[in-house]
């Protein structure tokens, strides 16, 4: 007894396989995400009518709830899902090789996650919470008017979450550049997988990224306690240089969260239509050129700071450009699937979804590049709509995509497919008919990260919260569908059984070679 504790012990908590790190991710983002759709069931709940519902009209309550919601879902769902469970699972069996090259550093950026989740709920918990968004901008952030240590929480948490990320990042970079080299064979790096570039593209994101993000709440937590200035103007400081340091990360960190979820999806649409994907060497220049666009375009999310007319222009055409290496991107996916033998399955339904939504939250974005349109729409719900648009149905559809399609390979069972397509449909409804009609309340001028709202927004608001609803049972029912997998164990005489489902079975086990 006890020596089967201490070989399981060492599997899970002292292990340096790839595959069992990959796996402690997936089981990370998966708990997390359960937690932050309870907050965002909460906030739905609670704005399905105008007045007060179940929060009692306790604004500070309200904006814990969003930013613990944010916080959970960007930096403990999306990123462990897409960069730390396929990224460690997949990378090194592209490459050919038997681990990742710093198995120890890998063991150690996934152990700091853990932390940094336990502080991110911790300043939620303590004192009044965290109630600043999860840009956590001064003066809203500081100690008149958050006072105890519950912002302090927050700012160790996403410290302890930068550290696992970068981490990781340098472990994918010396991964991928350096054991690709092999004695018998070197891959040249524009031959690697669309997704082994799409994580390598990422961990220099998160590199060049994440200090600046480092620094600004550092600034903060000294201003919080040591009573430097630097966000304060009664001491000579500016609140705006934080704006800046935080978007300077804030939005590269959008295309963090996405540009793996365009490998993913590659890899999904060039298996399953049979087809190489077209145009591989312009999917990975539209990738650099995504990452490289998304350092330079920071202020369009400060339209509204007073920032000069010439700023406003070039920021505006800047935001436009990157337009161009997404349609590539999406143009490129359509003529993979052009006259491809496409087997219709669920990570090909998540995949098509995928692009199609996908596309509708970048059209919105060029809209918000507008500075004009902007400062209309700005904090307003169109935001959380366009916002939602390109995560909620972009991110998350890709990891659904690539966790349906590797799941064999994954788990070493099989999904029942009647069941992945219901789930898709099902989860499908339910985000977009949470989070269309919000650009209709955005248009209609209902401000975001507010309690209640003029009775004019209730129709909509009903709908938004029923929608959510539906999303919580797509939920369950991928909890069946796990359960329905594990326990009737499909891949030991699901062929015999289950005659029908042996091609898509076959296309989902095998390795993509593409």
């Amino acid at each position: 007894m006890y020596q089967n504790f201490n070989v399981w012990f060492q599997r899970w908590f002292m292990s340096t396989n790839h595959k069992d790190i990959g796996t402690l991710y997936f089981l990370a983002s998966f708990f997390s995400g359960l937690v932050g759709l309870y907050f965002s069931l909460i906030i739905r709940l609670e704005l399905i009518s105008s007045g007060n519902q179940i929060l009692s009209g306790n604004y500070q309550l309200y904006n814990v709830i969003i930013t613990a919601h944010a916080f959970i879902m960007i930096f403990f769902m999306v990123m462990p899902a897409l960069i730390g469970g396929f990224g460690n699972w997949l990378i090194p069996l592209m490459l050919g090789r038997h681990d990742l090259l710093l198995s120890r550093l890998n063991n150690f950026s996934f152990w700091f996650l853990i932390p940094a989740f336990i502080f991110l709920i911790i300043s939620s918990l303590s004192d009044l919470g965290v109630g600043t968004g999860w840009t956590v901008y001064p003066p809203l952030s500081h100690v008149k008017y958050h006072p105890g240590y519950a912002v302090e929480f927050a700012i160790f948490s996403l410290h302890f979450a930068g550290i696992s990320s970068l981490a990781g990042s340098i472990n994918f970079i010396a991964t991928i550049l350096y054991m690709r080299k092999h004695k018998a064979k070197t891959f040249h790096l524009f031959r690697l997988p669309l997704f082994v570039w799409a994580v390598l593209v990422t961990a220099f994101l998160l590199l060049i990224a994440l200090p600046p993000l480092a620094g600004g709440i550092t600034m903060l937590l000294t201003d919080r306690n040591f009573n430097t200035c630097f966000f304060n103007p009664a001491g000579g400081g500016d609140p705006l240089l934080f704006q800046h340091l935080f978007w300077f990360f804030g939005h590269p960190e959008v295309y963090i969260l996405i540009i793996p979820g365009f490998g993913v999806i590659s890899h999904v649409l060039s298996k399953q239509s049979l087809k190489i994907i077209f145009g591989s060497f312009g999917m990975i220049y539209a990738i650099i050129v995504i990452g490289f666009l998304g350092f330079i375009v920071w202020g369009h999310h400060m339209y509204t700071t007073g920032i000069d007319v010439d700023s406003r222009a070039y920021f505006t055409g800047v935001t436009m450009m990157i337009a161009v290496p997404t349609g590539v991107k999406i143009f490129s996916w359509l003529a993979t699937v052009w006259n491809g033998s496409l087997l219709i399955n669920t990570s090909l339904l998540y995949a098509i979804g995928f692009v199609s939504l996908f596309t509708i939250g970048g059209l919105t974005g060029l809209i918000l590049a507008n500075a004009g349109l902007d400062i209309l729409l700005h904090d307003t719900y169109y935001v959380v709509a366009h916002f939602h648009y390109v995560l909620s149905m972009g991110a998350v559809f890709s990891i659904f995509a690539g966790f349906y399609f590797w799941f064999g390979k994954f788990v070493g069972l099989m999904y029942n497919e009647l069941l992945g397509q219901i789930h898709f449909f099902v989860f499908f409804i339910g985000v977009n008919v949470t989070f269309f009609p919000m650009h209709f309340l955005g248009t209609a001028g209902m401000p975001r990260r507010t309690l209640d709202y003029a009775d004019e927004f209730n129709t909509l608001n009903y709908i938004i919260t029923n929608g959510s609803i539906i999303s919580l049972i797509s939920v369950l029912f991928l909890m069946y569908i796990l359960y329905d997998s594990f326990i009737n164990r499909y891949w030991e005489g699901f062929f015999a059984k289950n005659e029908i489902w042996r091609p898509i079975i076959l296309r989902n086990f095998e390795y993509s070679k593409y």
